[in-house]
Parts: structure tokens; C-alpha cells; sequence
């Protein structure tokens, strides 16, 4: 197996993807393998996290967008959901400094409006405070899902129709992708998701539609930048037609 720089060198910087999206699989199940709390698990995902949000910025893809927190990771039991507000919380607060000393915008992406309201303060701060930045546009996925979001622009564009707002027949493509929540951002290039699971779990399913899949069985825990690196070269050896015949 070829290194972290063997591999970057093969990199071509003129293909990278503008956006790719992550689905973080496997803190809980790495926690477990190696005989430790649920916790420590998502602790460690923290730190790889940071190690590719790095990576990011050293390649200079322009938008990465995880997935954090599902609509349905509420099923999980009482402590781990309060375990992940908390990180959430902490991450916001502790980290903000660096996400704007590195460049980085957040937007956090989802119904908000189910998070305690402490935690939204804390991340309404730090969208806020970084708002300005350039270098690396972040979005944080919680409590998404992407059939909620999809029914809440159905629901928008119906009211506005019925109000006289805009005809049926005026409801594009483009004008239904502007009551997404992901409006200001291009839809992802490559998503990746960690932990073996063949399904991208009701992820960005509308911006999806031509996007590049990378699936791995590492965890989370252990996803590398090298791993990282890895999806990026294998994405830049396929050929992307959107639907169109091979040259």
C-alpha cells in the first residue's frame, strides 16, 4: 500500500472536486471493537474530522459538508443523543477561533428548531463569526434528512403557489433547489461514506443525483488522510457523464 505523499503527487489539482460530502459512519461500532465506551468513540471522530477538514484546505476543495446528527439518530438512547448535543456544543465553542483563523465558513444545515436552545445560540455565534470566510465553506448536517428537507421545499413551493407567488408550471429545477436548505451550495461531486454500509441514509438525496459514491469499511475513527486522499484520486479515474452516452 502506497503512502499519504505517494499518493497526493498523483493527485491532479486541476480535477479536484468543488464539494465533496461525508457520511461519518462507525464511531459507535470502532468504540466497541476496541472495548471502549460509546463516547470515546465519537471523541475520536472528532479528531478525525479536524484531520480532514485539514486535508480540505490543503488540496483547497472549496466545500465539504458531514453528516452529524440524523432525524433519525434521535432513536439512540437518551444519553448518547445528549452525549452528541454536547459535542456539538463544545465543538462550536472551542473551536470557532480556528475554524476563523483557518478560513473556515460554517453553515450548520437541518431543522434547527428541535436543538436545545443553548446550542443554538452557540452555533448561530459561530456562523455568525464566520461568515466572512473563504477558504473552506463547511456544512454541518443536524438533525437532517433529506425526505424532511425535500417535503419542506414541496410544502414552500405549494404555499407560494397557492398564494399567487408563482405558477405550477414556473416550479424548475432550479427554483425547487433554491427551497432546499442547501441552496447556496453546489451539489457534492463525491460523497463518502466510512464503516462498510453500502446506502447513503436519507443523505443530500435531491443533490445527489449525479454525485460520485466512495464507500470504505474503515470507521470513522480510523479514516486517515490518506484514506481521504484515496477517494480523491479514485474519484479523479472515473470518467462523469451525468447521464450522457461515453466519449
Amino acid at each position: 500500500m502506497i503512502g499519504e505523499e505517494e499518493i497526493l503527487e498523483k493527485i491532479d489539482p486541476r480535477k479536484i472536486p468543488r464539494h465533496v460530502a461525508i457520511i461519518m459512519d462507525g464511531n459507535r461500532r470502532w468504540a466497541k471493537k476496541n472495548r471502549l465506551p460509546v463516547f470515546m468513540g465519537h471523541k475520536k471522530g472528532v479528531d478525525t474530522f479536524r484531520s480532514i477538514l485539514k486535508a480540505c484546505i490543503d488540496i483547497k476543495i472549496p466545500f465539504l459538508s458531514v453528516y452529524a446528527f440524523s432525524v433519525e439518530n434521535w432513536r439512540r438512547s437518551k444519553l448518547e443523543v445528549k452525549m452528541l448535543l454536547q459535542i456539538f456544543k463544545y465543538y462550536s465553542r472551542v473551536e470557532r477561533n480556528n475554524l476563523i483563523e483557518n478560513g473556515i465558513r460554517l453553515r450548520i444545515i437541518g431543522n434547527l428548531e428541535d436543538l436545545p436552545l443553548d446550542l443554538q445560540r452557540e452555533l448561530a455565534k459561530t456562523e455568525a463569526a464566520t461568515r466572512n470566510n473563504d477558504r473552506l465553506n463547511l456544512s454541518i448536517c443536524v438533525n437532517y434528512g433529506a425526505r424532511a428537507e425535500i417535503l419542506r421545499a414541496a410544502r414552500d413551493l405549494a404555499r407560494e403557489a397557492a398564494e399567487g407567488v408563482l405558477k405550477p408550471e414556473e416550479i424548475t429545477e432550479e427554483v425547487f433547489s433554491k427551497h432546499l436548505f442547501t441552496k447556496e451550495i453546489p451539489d457534492p461531486d463525491l460523497l463518502i461514506r466510512t464503516s462498510g454500509e453500502l446506502r447513503i441514509s436519507n443523505f443530500l438525496l435531491w443533490q445527489s443525483a449525479y454525485t460520485e459514491f466512495w464507500f470504505t469499511p474503515v470507521f470513522w475513527p480510523d479514516f486517515t488522510r490518506r484514506d481521504f486522499f484515496q477517494a480523491i484520486y479514485d474519484y479523479q479515474m472515473r470518467e462523469r457523464r451525468y447521464g450522457g452516452s461515453a466519449g
